[in-house]
């Protein structure tokens, strides 16, 4: 790396660290604080940066880090102008009274002087990238009920049909009924179902009779080993059928990544998002989108980044006008490509993570870094802080509430509804009811 800038600070400094993508910890550090890092190789690879490994005696942002030396001379932002080919790493070492700045890319160095917390200057700094990046427009996103966080993969289609009737009984303001992970055989087997669903297209049909919108979740470049994907088409993987990049290990099995350079691989996923828009869907989450952009072997010579940006303007492609939620995914390369983007780790029905790695699901995870990217909304896209559980006996449910209702562009419930009491019910109807797209601002606290 090489040393771009050398300040002096006092003790009440602070520098925030920008993370690679959606579940990757962001936030703001004493100097004296120790910053979250991954706890093991699994989470290294799913959710940070799995090509960089810094260390808990300095600080690290992937394309962005801002520090504020506590003096009043202003606050200091090092930024990638353009992220679409290459995202430094920016590093940040104290010793003593004195903090070094090391990037091995290119980097814009910015003092900004005006009135005003890191927050205030990284809205400022997000309005000049987002204009750069040729953002023009935020698109409102739809309020949603997602199957998640009751039924998770145990979802059937009973489940679905029995919450769209409890939805258009109840007249919820839900613009969209999402079904989520669960309906499918395998990853890459997309319109391959489970025997808990007889047909996709006769639940968007139940969704559209209510006037309502269907959406999906796809993971569309990741791959199960066990797929008949992997089986039939081992060329389609990145790293190829002799040695395919290890992506990940989650659902209990290790994950490998679809190759988006290679025309077979991109016109499976055309087909699949053209049957799914005829079938009605026009909601698509995109989840583990980091998959794409994994280093590794590919059938064209392309930079990851270049790779991710080209599988995202396919998909793109494929669905037309229908709202594109992006989730897993480097978060900087992706500004212009989805119209709203999860801003944080997994929210889940429990309030720390499992094994206290903040990139993990819980509330206090999704909270810390959905506040620290709380000024992309608005100006990179909608922010998705994730769904509301706000289920009777749910932990901290009010503090939830509370959060989704600051800091969230893209608001969704994910309740079982008739398990929902009168509190429960009536701020979902609440918050559902808005879904606000003005760009954040720090000083008044919200969305």
């Amino acid at each position: 790396m090489e040393l771009i800038d050398s300040l002096e600070v006092v003790g009440t400094a602070q520098v925030y660290e920008h993370g690679w993508q959606s579940w990757s910890p962001s936030t703001t550090y004493r100097t004296s604080d120790q910053p979250w890092r991954p706890l093991n190789e699994r989470n290294r690879i799913i959710c940070y940066r799995p090509d960089t490994q810094p260390g808990d005696d300095a600080f690290w942002g992937e394309g962005l880090l801002a520090i504020d030396p506590g003096d009043g001379s202003g606050i200091r932002i090092y930024a990638v102008h353009n992220a679409a080919e290459l995202v430094p790493s920016i590093k940040a070492e104290q010793n003593g009274g004195t903090i070094s700045v090391f990037a091995n890319g290119p980097v814009d160095s910015i003092v900004d002087t005006e009135p005003g917390s890191i927050d205030n200057a990284l809205a400022r700094w997000a309005d000049g990238f987002a204009a750069a990046a040729g953002m023009t427009e935020i698109r409102q996103a739809p309020s949603i009920w997602c199957s998640w966080y009751h039924y998770f993969t145990g979802v059937t289609e009973v489940d679905m049909i029995e919450n769209i009737e409890s939805i258009d009984r109840l007249d919820l303001p839900v613009d969209v009924v999402q079904l989520d992970d669960g309906y499918q055989t395998a990853h890459g087997d997309w319109l391959s179902l489970t025997d808990r669903f007889r047909s996709l297209e006769a639940i968007a049909d139940r969704i559209i009779a209510t006037s309502r919108r269907p959406g999906i979740w796809l993971a569309p470049f990741l791959v199960f080993p066990d797929s008949d994907l992997a089986a039939d088409h081992p060329d389609w993987l990145v790293g190829g059928a002799t040695a395919p990049v290890h992506a990940g290990h989650n659902w209990g099995r290790d994950l490998y990544a679809l190759d988006t350079t290679h025309p077979g691989a991109m016109e499976w996923i055309v087909e699949v998002l053209t049957t799914m828009s005829q079938w009605g869907y026009d909601f698509y989450k995109m989840d583990f989108l980091y998959a794409a952009a994994l280093p590794g072997a590919r059938y064209e010579d392309v930079s990851p980044l270049v790779a991710y940006r080209s599988g995202m303007r396919t998909i793109r492609n494929a669905i037309g006008e229908s709202y594109l939620l992006g989730c897993g995914a480097p978060i900087l390369p992706s500004v212009g490509l989805v119209d709203a983007m999860r801003i944080s780790p997994d929210t889940e029905p429990q309030y720390l993570p499992n094994d206290g790695d903040r990139s993990q699901p819980a509330i206090t995870s999704a909270m810390l870094t959905g506040r620290g990217r709380a000024f992309q909304h608005g100006r990179f896209w909608v922010n998705d802080p994730d769904n509301l559980i706000v289920r009777p006996h749910g932990v901290h449910r009010k503090e939830w509430a509370d959060h989704v209702r600051n800091y969230g562009g893209l608001r969704g419930s994910s309740d079982r509804i008739t398990d929902l009491d009168d509190w429960g019910l009536a701020v979902t109807r609440e918050l559902l009811t808005e879904s606000p797209t003005e760009p954040f601002v720090p000083s008044r606290g919200h969305a």
